[in-house]
């Protein structure tokens, strides 16, 4: 099975990339609103409460479907939890203490660059140059849509460690995801991911939920949207495609945050965006063509073709 086979595994390509696009679009949109809820709670408070919300909802709704076996699958499912809600999200929100909203996303989203690294180091797989280039275009596409503008502060270690929680979450999926549902192992890695921001809120932050109906109503699109819908239509592109290239997409996400940014809170569109978008396209472009088979793809393919040709001299 090729790249572009696996990518779109129990998907037609119509389906496969309407779900990344609503996924990375409302991506995009948690970076202004997130900014908003922020006035009325501090980020560990504010994350937690959202992902403990979602978590139990969630969980209410697919109380019916199988849930983890054992304490090794609900280990892991708390280690993705980790990763995935506390560890991107926790420091995604965190770094805003230091760095603007548009410099946490590039951060962040460097983690499709970061997955095929740990790919190819973890699992040998093999990437053509021009797909490196292709993660490498996109990056820059990013920092152009910010106008090449980051600075270097504690926020930005706490970024990238973001952006490594997310690659290390996104791989994680892929080893452990598919012996649980996915909507199960949705719901409690959120409230799992969640009920950690909480601990580590009552233990580093001062403060409390403003209650009014803005504070309201923007955690609950954080709660509904950005959570739960979001989280979900992720990992179920994860699991049923290749991670790699399925991460290659989140290039889009801060391109939808700058322009949903624009609509929602009124803020600037620099002349850099034309030129980032470009960039991020063309490089999704490269990062999608097929890549170059593994060690043990090629001994797979290469024994599969000798017993092939020994089947057709056979009278």
């Amino acid at each position: 099975m090729n790249g572009s086979d696996k990518a779109l595994r129990g998907m037609k390509p119509l389906k496969y990339f309407s779900l990344l696009i609503l996924t990375t679009l409302i991506m995009g949109t948690s970076f202004p609103v997130g900014k908003t809820a922020m006035l009325y709670a501090p980020p560990f408070l504010l994350m937690g409460l959202r992902y403990v919300i979602a978590g139990v909802l969630l969980a209410v709704i697919v109380r019916k479907r199988p849930l983890p076996k054992g304490r090794r699958q609900w280990a892991r499912v708390a280690v993705i939890g980790f990763f995935q809600t506390a560890g991107v999200m926790g420091c995604a929100y965190y770094s805003m203490k230091w760095l603007t909203s548009g410099e946490s996303a590039i951060l962040t989203f460097t983690s499709p660059l970061l997955v095929i690294v740990l790919s190819a180091v973890l699992e040998g797989a093999a990437y053509r140059l021009s797909q490196w280039g292709g993660v490498l275009l996109g990056l820059l596409g990013i920092a152009a849509c910010f106008g090449f503008q980051m600075s270097f502060s504690p926020g930005t270690a706490i970024g990238f460690a973001g952006a490594v929680s997310f690659a290390i979450s996104t791989l994680l999926v892929k080893w452990w995801g598919g012996e649980q549902d996915a909507f199960v192992l949705t719901a409690y890695q959120m409230l799992a991911g969640g009920a950690m921001l909480l601990l580590l809120s009552l233990g580093t932050e001062k403060g409390h939920f403003f209650v009014s109906a803005a504070s309201i109503g923007t955690l609950l699109w954080l709660v509904l949207v950005c959570s739960i819908l979001q989280f979900s239509i992720w990992f179920y592109l994860l699991l049923n495609g290749d991670p790699a290239k399925t991460s290659s997409f989140l290039f889009l996400a801060p391109l939808f945050g700058v322009l949903s940014s624009r609509i929602m809170l009124g803020e600037a569109i620099h002349g850099m965006m034309a030129l980032g978008a470009a960039g991020i396209f063309i490089g999704i472009y490269f990062v999608n063509r097929r890549p170059l088979r593994s060690p043990t793809e090629f001994i797979e393919s290469e024994t599969m073709r000798g017993k092939e040709n020994a089947n057709s001299l056979t009278p």
